[in-house]
């Protein structure tokens, strides 16, 4: 990354001079942008890599991206795609043409780094990629990490049949992150990455997302390795089923014409469709997300998984030890009662016909008489962490380097809100993402937090480089103990028995 310069010499002849680029300027296939430097890392915002979704091109797969001239500015991030802002206290614009991208370096060097895709959570409804500040992961972690936004909620994953051709609608979403893995492909070395490096990961939708890839057709060859982080990826939705709350949908936003549903759709303004898809009485979405049975996604990624069907490349898999913590705290702070009289109830719409198993395997009595704590348990066993080792364990029968985590810090930081439920919240859902990035929104880490976040970014950036978290982290079936790594500021650790602290036999019996 220099520039190559003639200079005439005092002896009257001329030389060489190799003075440097401007490291806060790089080119793409559609132009040049400008970022900025600082001292530890580069960062360039907002970079488009494919064209706005809008009018003709809603709901359909995602077009290249217009060239410019001259310098486009990349020092602020991209509007954020369309989402459901009525509960917002983010307060940044919204906007469909959204497909825009994040890039955080390293300082320039002549060595190409690694590259870690980074797939926003949010149930595949909100969020954004820029609020994944990774300025630690390429500074500490010497690595080129790339965050992303993809089209959300109905703009993303409508499953109406009037927009394709048999099973090839929805997943919109999906394709926008697979335009954005073919940008990296063909752009990331004039940022100092390595094309042939590409880690994608993700958490929760985003570790979805990521499951979704490694059985998805197109994405084959986008990426060599996987880091799934806190993903029930058996919560997929089959065409079928997406195809008629696809119509239900339509048909409440006026479009329940078969004949003309798909220009009705096209010309509805984008902030008619912020509103979930569906919302059952409890407010539980019934379809978010892609479409299983459809030519971008033939199968569910778990059944994939265990039929050997996934990419080969390393993939390292885990889950927060309080997963559902969190989702039982926000239920409560919104007002829903979390009580005895209401437990079967919570059980029967989290677990159907299997409730009153589930109920007596976990019973408040052996929660210290908890109906939060055994709600939460009961939900963060059998739709996390018992998904996450099943998953591990189907990847590694196939002979891939897997590498299993449990994020385990009880008092990890959580946003205000969370702290006012009447227990704790411990290591819910999501709040290990501040020990990668710089979320915000909590309070600071303790020293000793500190310290896990040092080793984690350490962990996941040796990972992306290699392959491998390292030598001290047993890969999965490695023995018949069920290796696992747990992440603790006392001291991380390999446990054996995270299979039993969750009950994993129990709820096998179940499936």
């Amino acid at each position: 990354m220099a520039l190559v310069v003639l200079c005439s010499c005092a002896q009257g002849g001329t030389a060489v001079v190799d003075v440097p680029a401007d490291p806060g300027v790089a080119q793409t296939d559609a132009g040049a942008v400008r970022g900025t430097v600082s001292a530890d890392h580069r960062y360039f915002a907002g970079i488009p890599y494919a064209a706005a979704p809008v009018g003709p091109l809603r709901w359909r797969p995602p077009q290249p991206v217009p060239s410019w001239e001259g310098l486009r500015d990349a020092t602020r991030a991209g509007p954020r795609c369309i989402q459901d802002v009525s509960n917002d206290v983010d307060g940044r614009p919204t906007s469909e043409d959204c497909l825009t991208l994040n890039v955080w370096t390293p300082p320039p060097s002549a060595d190409p780094r690694p590259v870690m895709v980074w797939i926003h959570g949010g149930g595949f409804t909100n969020g954004s990629g820029d609020i994944y500040n990774a300025r630690a992961l390429a500074g500490r972690g010497d690595i080129v990490v790339v965050t992303l936004n993809y089209r959300l909620g109905a703009l993303g994953f409508l499953a109406h049949p009037a927009l394709g051709d048999g099973a090839d609608v929805g997943n919109y979403g999906l394709a926008d992150q697979q335009a954005a893995l073919r940008w990296v492909r063909n752009n990331i070395a004039e940022f100092g990455g390595d094309p042939e490096q590409v880690t994608i990961a993700g958490e929760s939708a985003g570790g979805m997302s990521v499951c979704d890839h490694l059985v998805a057709p197109d994405s084959a060859g986008l990426f060599q390795a996987a880091i799934i982080q806190s993903a029930p990826c058996q919560a997929q939705y089959e065409l079928p089923a997406a195809q008629q709350v696809s119509l239900r949908y339509a048909a409440e936003a006026g479009c329940a014409d078969a004949v003309a549903a798909a220009a009705c759709l096209r010309a509805l303004p984008p902030d008619q469709l912020t509103r979930a898809l569906y919302y059952d009485r409890i407010g539980t979405e019934q379809l978010s997300g892609p479409v299983t049975g459809t030519a971008s996604l033939p199968v569910d990624p778990v059944i994939g998984f265990a039929e050997g069907r996934a990419a080969r490349v390393p993939v390292l898999v885990g889950t927060t030890a309080d997963e559902f913590n969190l989702f039982t705290a926000l239920q409560y702070v919104r007002g829903r009662p979390i009580d005895a009289a209401h437990y079967r109830e919570l059980l029967a719409e989290a677990f159907g016909p299997d409730a009153e198993a589930v109920a007596q395997r976990y019973s408040p009595d052996r929660f210290e008489g908890s109906v939060p704590l055994a709600y939460s348990a009961a939900t963060t066993d059998g739709l996390f962490a018992c998904v996450a080792d099943r998953m591990a364990d189907a990847l590694a029968d196939d002979d891939q380097n897997v590498y299993s985590y449990e994020f385990d810090d009880p008092n990890a930081p959580a946003p205000e809100p969370l702290r006012a439920a009447p227990f704790p919240v411990g290591a819910g859902h999501s709040l290990e993402l501040r020990y990668l990035f710089d979320v915000g929104g909590a309070p600071p880490l303790t020293p000793a937090q500190q310290r896990l976040s040092e080793q984690m970014i350490d962990y996941w950036s040796q990972f992306v480089a290699t392959g491998s978290p390292g030598p001290a982290w047993p890969e999965v079936g490695d023995d018949a103990a069920g290796a696992r790594m747990t992440l603790h500021p006392d001291g991380n650790r390999v446990v054996t028995t995270f299979e039993e602290r969750h009950q994993c036999p129990f709820w096998a019996t179940l499936r």
